[in-house]
């Protein structure tokens, strides 16, 4: 049988660099001595120390609130200072804020990191095997911000929550106009406007005839009363119009708890302390119109007093997307390192998946970060900017499209964000022009360089745009 040589890629290289290989210790070496592992449960949680603290190492305490301090009290006796506990759902919330308000150091752990060991599937074993990896130094804790950034974090969630419920109803509420055959949200923007509530009311009234209600027409509507009043002849069923009704009352009572949660965001505000340093808030530098849905006390002015930056200068961010943004990575953000390490955490960095010194995929891995999320809505519409980040977005979606480019917009303003957040400058919008002239010297740049390697020079054509040289290092 004739020996098989093997393929062009699979021999070795003989000019490839000797790769160094990792040594490993022998033994792992204590860094927590005094660690203590949490398996949290909804009923029950399950706690393990160092064997030499107690007779019963291990033990289970019920998740009633009346038990929780009996459990800090017990690791306080055992001389417990770093506490692990897994992110499991919120049944970790309360436990983690009694501990950390009796001055213990804890830790809050992804469950996917500790549960690729096979033979641990007993709440036992996972609190023991939890001490275990933080006593030798194993385990990171998740990114958990201050206390008051929590608090104004639980109640712009709440708020999402709301205006989420509130978009469902105003589905129910086209449907069952659709249900009806009125094209009420064809020829209307936005049915829960002035012209669509005042004709939603009217015919809820009772009012059936189309010219009589399209005589609610507000003078802005693009469409005219004619065309209106043809949008408004339908089948008005009785059952139809009930669910019509009960949409519109569910849709009024999450539009007044919206407005609470508003005035509790405003109170809450006006306690965060003052991070502005004493000067005044900085003018914009283009008109930005506030939509109906806008919040009606200064959001704005409250962001930029509690992060000392205006983060709406930034093309794309409004108020309500800056402080979904703070809410979320807070505005001390020391806890990361680099700028690398933000984007990272936020999921808007290429990933690096490599193997046998191949790539195998570069793409961003899958995260539920609110803060990203607002990041990439606010990329997207920058797709019309006539800014430098515009100008950035439309040139990365001609290039790798639009998933991809909203990625990229996104990880550069989470670039801008950390950097503002740092050193506490305010953001310089570049224009368009300047940014494609930017843009334009770097690529005369990088050809002046490849010519110059394999040994040419660029020649500029007669009536060519004007790019002014680079000089050549």
């Amino acid at each position: 049988m004739a020996h098989r040589r093997p393929r062009k890629d699979q021999q070795p290289s003989r000019g490839a660099p000797h790769v160094k290989r990792a040594t490993v210790p022998t033994a792992l070496e204590q860094v927590h001595w005094h660690a203590a592992g949490i398996d949290v449960g909804a009923t029950q949680h399950y706690v393990a120390v160092p064997e030499d603290r107690d007779a019963e190492p291990v033990r289970c305490v019920e998740a009633f609130t009346a038990d929780l301090p009996r459990l800090a009290d017990w690791l306080k006796t055992c001389g417990i200072d770093p506490v692990v506990m897994e992110s499991t759902g919120v049944y970790w919330m309360p436990l983690f804020e009694l501990l950390e308000q009796r001055g213990f150091e804890v830790l809050l752990v992804d469950a996917r990191h500790v549960k690729h060991v096979p033979g641990r599937n007993t709440d036992v074993l996972d609190c023991q095997w939890l001490q275990q990896l933080h006593t030798f130094g194993l385990l990171r804790g998740a990114f958990r911000p201050s206390d008051q950034v929590c608090v104004l974090r639980s109640y712009l969630r709440q708020q999402a929550n709301l205006v989420r419920c509130a978009a469902q109803h105003i589905q129910h509420m086209q449907t069952a106009l659709t249900q009806m055959n009125l094209k009420l949200q064809h020829v209307v923007k936005d049915i829960t406007g002035k012209t669509g509530m005042a004709i939603i009311q009217s015919i809820l009234a009772g009012q059936r005839d189309p010219r009589q209600l399209a005589t609610h027409r507000d003078h802005r509507c693009k469409h005219d009363e004619i065309t209106i009043a043809k949008a408004l002849v339908g089948n008005y069923r009785e059952e139809h119009l009930f669910e019509l009704r009960q949409a519109v009352e569910l849709f009024n009572v999450y539009q007044a708890k919206i407005t609470d949660c508003d005035t509790r965001i405003e109170a809450y505000l006006g306690t965060c302390a003052d991070r502005s340093g004493g000067h005044a808030i900085s003018t914009r530098k283009r008109h930005q119109q506030c939509g109906r849905h806008a919040p009606a006390y200064d959001l704005r002015g409250h962001l930029d007093r509690i992060s000392g930056v205006d983060l709406t200068r930034l093309d794309g961010l409004d108020a309500q997307t800056g402080a979904t943004v703070i809410s979320e990575i807070g505005v001390d953000i020391t806890a990361w390192p680099t700028v690398k390490h933000f984007c990272s955490w936020l999921g808007l960095c290429p990933g690096s998946k490599v193997t046998g010194g191949k790539n195998l995929s570069s793409r961003s891995k899958r995260s539920a970060n609110r803060g990203a999320a607002a990041l990439r809505l606010a990329a997207q519409s920058l797709s019309n900017s006539a800014s430098a980040m515009g100008a950035f977005y439309r040139r990365m979606k001609a290039r790798l499209g639009p998933p991809k480019a909203i990625t990229a917009t996104a990880h550069r303003l989470a670039r801008t964000i950390y950097a503002m957040l740092t050193e506490g400058r305010q953001y310089v919008d570049l224009v368009q022009d300047i940014y494609e002239q930017q843009y334009q010297q770097r690529v005369f740049k990088n050809l002046q360089r490849r010519a110059r390697d394999l040994g040419y020079t660029l020649i500029k054509q007669e009536g060519a745009p004007s790019v002014e040289p680079v000089p050549a290092t």
